[in-house]
């Protein structure tokens, strides 16, 4: 695939046909509408460049949102690095206020850390669903399974986050 003549022709139409599916992927990871444009287009980008490991074995659309999801990956770490700099700084500066931000923080991470225990495809569900961006049915195509599988999924999970995972 992507070999010859055609291929920036090819990787038009790929982009025409799948940008909207990966920009709506990102923005249930990372919530923010322009990180997510400039994380779709950084995966186009690295579709080209890696076009020539693409064999098949999956749908377009699949192989487009793991590039995006490892890309999200490193946007995460890049954060975390920030973060961990900017509250150094913050405990310095403000000690009254940090407490209560550190108590809400750690509440939010240990419900992240919850759905973090699931398996993969457990916690994309989850995570895709209660953005609410995709529907069970959109979900289900993402994994090449129906919508049914998708609501099951999410709702097992549901109860292993309510278990303690």
């Amino acid at each position: 695939m992507f070999e010859g003549g055609d291929a920036v022709h090819e990787m038009d139409c790929i982009y025409e046909e799948h940008a909207q599916m990966v920009f709506k992927y990102l923005m249930v990871l990372c919530k923010e509408e322009n990180l997510a444009e400039e994380l779709t287009q950084e995966t186009f980008y690295r579709a080209i460049k890696s076009s020539n490991r693409y064999d098949g074995t999956c749908k377009v659309s699949t192989w487009l949102c793991q590039i995006a999801k490892h890309i999200w990956y490193q946007e995460i770490d890049r954060k975390k690095r920030k973060e961990t700099s900017e509250l150094s700084e913050e405990i310095v500066s403000n000690n009254i206020c940090i407490e209560e931000k550190i108590c809400l923080k750690e509440r939010k991470m240990e419900l992240i850390k919850k759905v973090y225990k699931l398996d993969q495809i457990s916690k994309e569900v989850v995570l895709l669903r209660i953005t609410g961006a995709f529907s069970f049915r959109e979900i289900g195509e993402l994994f090449n399974k129906n919508e049914n599988w998708a609501r099951v999924t999410f709702y097992r999970a549901k109860q292993k986050i309510g278990k303690g995972v």
